[in-house]
């Protein structure tokens, strides 16, 4: 027989996905599982277990035989629950029937959201440092993602002199995450109010990423969404993995104007037809019995964040108090290291995982991300050997 020619991958691979780079933040999680002495402070998972009166009503619902396809949309009763939570929340009111989906996560949801809108060559605005999931999900439809920085000098807030500068006649929409993943920092009202009167000006969407908006320090959340002119043009994303501590169980939502979401429903229905029913019927137990659990883990992060930020200070890494999320950015320049040099150095010399802040955008540069989402004892013995590296030097031997 003869033998078959060697595959080209280059043949069968889309230049997208060719193209499209590997987590920086998956990168470092994964070198984690090699080193059983590492202390991680890399990945954005809470330590806490989803509280068990969710994870019963998750359990019960399979042994109830509540295995089967839910509607597109979601199950009713969790749309419905959905929706008069966040009138309390952000006071807006949204139709349970027609201006919502479930979702398998804010993941899901942004994918929904931006095939939604995007055509090629569309632009997309994203605030950097950023998610790293916003740039390459933006590419992978064939739009633009135009990255405005937001600076340490600025306490990261958004420039809206930048932002209307970055705007061209192929902006399609701004990308928004409040509390934000990396930096933790949030918006108040009043700049919320300049970015949506540029939005309205230009015509453009506008998505929220709100995830992190349940732990929020910083007094009352305020959502985009909520200001004058904006329900009818922004896409409302949030989920349950960080506030309830539900990251596996992959749920969250996506609401906005029927006219948005509707199309979205369209995709939902070809990609995934709908999210899991047994995580849906424990989102449902998560609203109408959370909240105690949600305050109690916020009451403990709030203890963590002190720590830690008072705790890079004194290694004489600057650390900005976040108000929301867990992480904090601390700048690194000072030991002349690049985020990845700093990273690859620390990871190896004293075994403590911290992701480089350029994965989240070349504004992330000169900072490292670091998770408080774990135990005190943890925080305390990485801090420890942070400063102990940082005193020590060995980069300079």
């Amino acid at each position: 027989m003869k033998e078959s020619p060697p595959i080209k991958p280059e043949k069968y691979l889309s230049e997208t996905g060719i193209k499209i780079p590997p987590s920086g933040i998956r990168e470092f999680f994964d070198i984690v599982y090699t080193r059983p002495d590492c202390i991680s402070l890399g990945v954005g998972e809470p330590d806490f277990d989803t509280p068990w009166r969710i994870s019963d009503s998750g359990i019960y619902s399979i042994k109830d035989g509540y295995t089967h396809y839910t509607p597109n949309r979601g199950l009713p009763e969790l749309r419905e629950a959905l929706v008069k939570k966040i009138k309390q929340f952000i006071n807006i009111s949204y139709d349970p029937s027609a201006d919502i989906i479930i979702t398998m996560g804010v993941s899901q949801g942004l994918d929904l959201a931006l095939r939604s809108i995007i055509n090629p060559g569309d632009e997309v605005i994203i605030f950097e440092p950023c998610y790293v999931s916003y740039k390459a999900n933006i590419e992978m439809l064939h739009g633009v993602s135009i990255a405005v920085d937001t600076i340490p000098q600025e306490d990261f807030q958004i420039n809206t002199e930048r932002l209307e500068r970055a705007i061209t006649p192929r902006t399609k929409a701004l990308l928004l995450n409040y509390p934000s993943n990396p930096t933790g920092i949030s918006i108040n009202k009043t700049k919320l109010e300049e970015i949506a009167k540029i939005a309205i000006k230009h015509d453009l969407i506008v998505l929220s990423d709100e995830i992190y908006s349940s732990i929020n320090y910083a007094g009352e959340h305020v959502s985009i969404a909520s200001l004058p002119g904006m329900r009818e043009r922004t896409i409302y994303l949030n989920g349950f993995s960080k506030s309830h501590a539900m990251t596996g169980w992959r749920l969250g939502y996506v609401c906005g104007p029927e006219f948005l979401i509707s199309t979205m429903l369209k995709i939902h229905q070809y990609t995934a037809l709908c999210a899991p029913s047994m995580a849906q019927y424990a989102a449902l137990e998560a609203l109408e019995n959370g909240d105690k659990e949600v305050q109690r883990m916020i009451t403990e992060y709030i203890r963590r964040r002190n720590f830690i930020v008072n705790g890079f200070n004194e290694a004489l890494l600057p650390c900005r108090t976040p108000d929301g999320a867990f992480y904090v950015f601390p700048d690194i320049r000072s030991t002349g290291l690049s985020s990845r040099e700093f990273a690859l150095k620390l990871l190896d010399s004293k075994s403590v995982a911290v992701v480089p802040g350029n994965v989240f955008g070349n504004a992330g540069e000169g900072h490292i991300r670091c998770s408080y989402a774990t135990s005190i004892e943890n925080i305390r013995e990485a801090l420890s050997r942070i400063e102990a590296f940082v005193k020590e030097r060995p980069w300079d031997f």
